[in-house]
């Protein structure tokens, strides 16, 4: 990949590596455990492309 990306490419991995942080710790300890992690969290940057559109 280049090393000088475009803006809309840019815009979508910061999105991504926005959603692929950890919750918060009170909603584990609201939700009684029930939801410990995000559903975008399992997103691993080797194995998990993102789209190009």
């Amino acid at each position: 990949m280049a090393r000088n990306k475009d803006l809309p490419s840019k815009v979508r991995r910061a999105k991504k590596l926005n959603q692929s942080k950890s919750i918060p710790s009170w909603v584990t300890m609201k939700t009684g455990g029930k939801i410990k992690t995000s559903p975008y969290t399992r997103r691993e940057w080797r194995n998990t492309k993102l789209k190009k559109d």
